[in-house]
Formats: C-alpha cells, sequence, structure tokens
C-alpha cells in the first residue's frame, strides 16, 4: 500500500509536463483551425460576421518551424498595437506551438525582467500558453477556420475609437 501512496505524485503532472502538454494542444488547436503550415508567408483575415476578424500573419517559414502574429484586425487607440496579440512559435516537428509573448511590442525578457527565476518564467508561460489555449478554443466557436481565411495582398488594421475597448 505504501507503493501506491508513494506513487501519487507521479499520477499528477509536474508544470513542466502540463506546460508541454499545453505546447501540444496549441499546435493541434492551431493546426485544425487555420492550417498555417499549409499557408505562404504574409498576412490572412478571418471573418465570421462577428464583426471581429481575426488576422493571422505567417512572418516566416522554416524547415521545421513557422513564426506567426494572431490578433484580432484592429489596432487598440491607445497604443497603436493590435490587440490582444500574440506571438507564436510552431514547431512542426515536434508538433508543438508556443506562445512566446502576447503583449505587442513585448517579449518575455521586457515582461519578467533580464534575469528572473526559472519558476517565474515557467509560470508566465502558463499563463501565455493557457491563454492561447482558451483564445484558439473561443475562435473555433465562433466558426473561424481555414475555410473562412482569406489572403491579403496588402492589409492594413483597423483603428478602434478612443475609449473603445475589446
Amino acid at each position: 500500500m505504501s507503493a501506491v501512496l508513494d506513487s501519487r505524485q507521479s499520477l499528477l503532472p509536474d508544470r513542466f509536463g502540463f506546460l508541454m502538454g499545453l505546447y501540444a494542444e496549441n499546435y493541434h488547436r492551431l493546426a485544425h483551425l487555420f492550417a498555417p503550415h499549409e499557408l505562404a508567408p504574409g498576412f490572412y483575415v478571418s471573418s465570421v460576421d462577428d464583426g471581429l476578424d481575426v488576422r493571422l500573419q505567417v512572418q516566416e517559414r522554416h524547415p521545421y518551424t513557422l513564426e506567426l502574429e494572431l490578433t484580432y484586425d484592429f489596432l487598440d487607440a491607445n497604443t497603436g498595437q493590435p490587440s490582444p496579440s500574440a506571438q507564436l512559435r510552431m514547431y512542426t516537428d515536434a508538433h508543438v506551438a508556443e506562445a512566446l509573448h502576447c503583449h505587442p511590442g513585448r517579449h518575455l525578457w521586457q515582461v519578467l525582467g533580464p534575469f528572473p527565476p526559472a519558476h517565474t518564467v515557467l509560470q508566465h508561460r502558463l499563463r501565455m500558453n493557457g491563454f492561447l489555449s482558451r483564445w484558439l478554443e473561443y475562435l473555433a466557436e465562433q466558426g473561424h477556420s481555414r475555410g473562412t481565411l482569406e489572403p491579403l495582398a496588402q492589409h492594413k488594421p483597423v483603428e478602434l475609437p478612443p475609449g473603445h475597448e475589446l
């Protein structure tokens, strides 16, 4: 009986294992939703008649990775940046996708400082990738899909009026 009690912790994933699971979940949600691994670099917009168009930018393609930005198709009047916005990296060989940062123009080191403890970095990555997972699920529920995604040759996001937030 003590062997069962001693191994009970092994039944629960540790935070790192949970984060890797989120990365895999995000990859599959993103691949199913928009299939960015099949897209050429450029801007794409998905419209589903809810007034909140989604913009996907395939920034760079490498043999085993994709650099992406996912945002709504408008600019925040206060910051002048797309909001909410997520910078993503998809690893097509490992089938994982991670949110690198979720604040426009702010990288992890800008949010957490130059030498954050590993625990702080892990917690932040868990929050960002949990947000990404919920956002991708919401977009799918709203009807966004690769079928609603259209390429744009030249694209300028719509600017929200001052005081109007999502």
